[in-house]
């Protein structure tokens, strides 16, 4: 399935932050089947290095599931955003830090079973605070955390958010990345 048939797909919903497209596809036995494929924008999570044993967390209350989660940084590209300015927009806003230097690590679908949405994950170093700039509905606490003590929290399921737990194990995996 490419770009192109997606964006000629019929919409079944659009809102605010996504849409909705009924893709028809053919069976392996013969025959189409219809499937529903999610198209957010792309999105960038960063991991933000205080110093070389400290990360910034962020304590986000998500109101889809009704609890405060441990994460990393992370946001939406705006339209004609490139991931590298969307990393350094978002860790501002969310934190209140900025980098001088991003580094990209990894990309990664969270969800490509129905989903479209790309992550593009950035190590940030060289942290200057400004002070948060947070959306009207978001809820957000930072948070200094031990690396170690960070991973600890993935290992133990204090941290449950996907994007988070994968950009933190290839930080501390792939280090000199």
């Amino acid at each position: 399935m490419t770009d192109r048939q997606l964006d000629r797909a019929p919409t079944v919903f659009e809102g605010q932050r996504f849409r909705v497209v009924a893709m028809e596809l053919t069976c392996r036995q013969g025959g189409t089947g219809c499937r529903e494929v999610v198209m957010p924008a792309n999105a960038v999570v960063i991991v933000p290095m205080l110093d070389p044993e400290t990360v910034v967390m962020i304590r986000n209350k998500r109101f889809a599931i009704g609890q405060t989660l441990w994460e990393l940084p992370a946001g939406t590209l705006e339209s004609g955003e490139a991931p590298q300015g969307g990393a350094a927009r978002e860790l501002l806003e969310e934190t209140g830090y900025e980098a001088t230097e991003l580094t990209p690590l990894i990309e990664f679908y969270p969800s490509p079973g129905f989903c479209t949405e790309l992550m593009t994950v950035f190590r940030a170093t060289g942290l200057t605070f400004h002070g948060q700039n947070l959306d009207d509905t978001e809820q957000i606490t930072v948070e200094l955390v031990p690396l170690d003590d960070a991973v600890q929290m993935v290992r133990d399921n204090r941290v449950r958010d996907g994007k988070t737990i994968a950009a933190m194990l290839y930080h501390m995996r792939f280090p000199g990345h």
